[in-house]
């Protein structure tokens, strides 16, 4: 076992510890502003950790522009998709006085 596998298994571990600590975001948190929060920041740091971790173990420069490409596409997606669910959960919350503003406005 040489340097750049403790590399890869520590970074792995902590890159598997943040999507634990998501997911119990997920779980424990009360209103979806907050899940929304722990799953987008804990998973893209996750995802980020592990693919640094993974970048040693490469064969070559063309599979670690995969694994960037990859972590960087997810990251767009998972900020997409936060801000559609927050918007649409923002949306359809009553109406709680006659001056308030939203988004279509």
């Amino acid at each position: 076992m040489n340097l750049w596998d403790v590399f890869t298994a520590s970074f792995c571990v902590f890159g598997a510890f943040f999507f634990i600590a998501g997911t119990v975001g997920l779980l424990r948190f009360p209103d979806v502003y907050c899940r929304l929060h722990a799953l987008t920041k804990a998973d893209n740091l996750g995802l980020g950790l592990i693919v640094i971790g993974l970048m040693p173990q490469t064969t070559d420069m063309y599979q670690m522009f995969k694994l960037l490409v990859i972590w960087m596409l997810v990251l767009f997606a998972s900020a997409t998709s936060c801000h559609l669910i927050a918007r649409h959960e923002f949306r359809k919350r009553p109406v709680e006085y006659e001056g308030e503003h939203t988004d279509a406005d």
